[in-house]
């Protein structure tokens, strides 16, 4: 006796249609499972033993052979269970449904028969949005439309996709029983959840940090144009406050930015809204003591880090001579092409990695070198060493070098001029607008390759000669270069110039802080 179903696998960021393969036959009782499955698949055996026993039905005592299709790809997740389940049941005959092809199952099974949520259900349900509209289009290489069967708690998920039909039940039992009735499944009718202000409920807003104009200049500038930021100051100054902040005054996730950031917490199972799409953007804070895979991600199964994670937010590395010189390395190339690449003996995996990194650090290891109000108390060589723990190439992927001193008192008790995040953010939108209509739609300034610097970056004429005493005084790289340009660029779409004039580059100059003080 043999039947097959469909079940859906996935692997990093991409879903794949799986065909469930079972053949019951006689010989002595063994129950098998062949197709490359990982741990988990391979202990669907005794999940779906006792779930089809504990629903009501006979679980064969014959030789039992499951094959996940097709045999190359790894099978990843408890979501296979359903579909091994209902292949069986098919198999054996306690399951007669002429459109059985027509559905694709995932789902993990309790040992009493109940569905259980898997992760990842947004992005199969993308997939197979896709499978469909391409088997329209290329002849229906499938036969029919093919129809999403989740565990209840990934309905609301799945139904993000209104293309695609989706259904589901609580148990085994009422899945087979709504496949018998021709699809009379009796699920809630659940819907996209309407899109609300992402900034409801900013922790932090912009007018609650005092003082720093400076600072608060500098970051809306990165909010802008995407740049990376490093924040250098004392103990107490405020540095984490303005990352906190910082990330109240970016845009609202475009459409298509919220589904790529669901979509990631989906795979992960770490999206806890129930149905809707993540419309904040996402803020992370790793300790210092993270490691190589927790910022990058990597391990058994190339899960993503925080990194990735951070996919069109903001990342924020407080104490950055603290990480582990290994993890900080490990972040130029991703921040330098936004995406990232994990190759392991397993496979190759490819995460986005579209970010806003802020980073921040003292001045020294006691934290008050240049401090007017303290004495630092920490040597020359101390000093070199705890910047020395920042690499040259590292510290070239930061747009934005900037200091965050001390406040005194009147400083701390001025609230003249303070903006809130609602006001900042349309100066920063509106720059990002001119930026869409020159690059192209979600591109920003950061984000330009060498022949677009080239082309939207000019100089005049003092402004090259300024550019070039700088960039021989200091001894520049060609990246920190063309990153001037970027910021310089970003400072004229805030002052609404087309043309990038000589104080927006000296602008742009001041916030090279750490390539003098580097080679102290």
């Amino acid at each position: 006796m043999f039947a097959a179903v469909y079940g859906m696998t996935v692997l990093g960021l991409q879903a794949h249609l799986i065909r469930v393969e079972v053949d019951v036959a006689n010989g002595l009782p063994s129950f098998d499972i062949v197709g490359l499955p990982n741990v988990a698949v391979r202990e669907a055996r005794d999940r779906v033993r006792s779930a089809i026993r504990n629903s009501g039905y006979q679980f064969p005592l014959q030789r039992v052979t499951v094959n996940l299709a097709p045999a190359d790809l790894r099978k990843e997740g408890s979501g296979l269970d359903l579909p091994i389940a209902i292949g069986i049941l098919a198999a054996t005959e306690q399951c007669i449904s002429s459109s059985l092809t027509k559905y694709v199952f995932s789902g993990e099974l309790s040992l009493e028969g109940s569905l259980r949520p898997v992760p990842g259900v947004l992005t199969m349900a993308i997939t197979l949005d896709k499978e469909n509209t391409e088997s329209k289009i290329d002849g229906d290489r499938i036969g029919e439309t093919l129809c999403l069967i989740v565990p209840l708690d990934n309905l609301a998920e799945a139904r993000l996709v209104t293309g695609l039909e989706t259904h589901s039940t609580g148990t085994l039992a009422q899945i087979v029983n709504g496949m018998e009735n021709g699809g009379g499944f009796e699920d809630e009718i659940i819907t996209r959840t309407p899109q609300s202000d992402s900034y409801n409920g900013v922790n932090v807003d912009w007018a609650d940090v005092h003082g720093q104009q400076h600072a608060k200049r500098a970051l809306e500038i990165a909010a802008a144009g995407g740049h990376n930021v490093i924040l250098v100051g004392p103990p107490g100054s405020g540095k984490t406050l303005l990352a906190k902040a910082y990330s109240g005054i970016l845009p609202l996730l475009s459409d298509q930015e919220s589904i790529e950031v669901t979509q990631l917490f989906s795979v992960s199972g770490l999206l806890r809204n129930n149905g809707s799409l993540v419309q904040r953007r996402p803020f992370r804070n790793p300790h210092h003591t993270v490691t190589k895979a927790g910022m990058i991600g990597g391990g058994r199964e190339l899960r993503p880090g925080e990194l990735s994670f951070a996919n069109h937010g903001v990342l924020f590395l407080d104490e950055l001579p603290e990480f582990a010189r290994e993890v900080l390395e490990c972040l130029r190339q991703p921040l330098e092409d936004r995406e990232l690449t994990i190759t392991r003996q397993s496979g190759s995996i490819t995460y986005p990695a579209h970010v806003s990194v802020i980073a921040s650090m003292n001045p020294c290891p006691c934290g008050y070198y240049g401090d007017q109000g303290r004495v630092c108390s920490c040597t020359p060589m101390q000093i070199q060493n705890y910047r020395g723990r920042i690499s040259g190439p590292l510290l070239d992927r930061f747009d934005l070098h900037v200091e965050v001193p001390r406040l005194n008192y009147s400083e701390l008790k001025d609230e003249d001029g303070n903006e809130s995040s609602q006001t900042v953010r349309e100066r920063v939108m509106a720059a990002r607008r001119r930026q869409w209509e020159r690059l192209g739609p979600a591109k920003t300034n950061a984000e330009m390759s060498a022949k677009e610097t080239k082309e939207y970056g000019g100089l005049t004429a003092s402004g090259e000669v300024l550019l070039q005493r700088i960039f021989d005084s200091q001894h520049l790289s060609a990246r920190a270069h063309d990153r001037i340009l970027r910021v310089a660029r970003t400072i004229a779409d805030i002052s609404e110039s087309l043309d990038i004039l000589p104080e927006h580059l000296a602008q742009a100059l001041q916030f090279r802080t750490l390539d003098k003080l580097i080679l102290i």
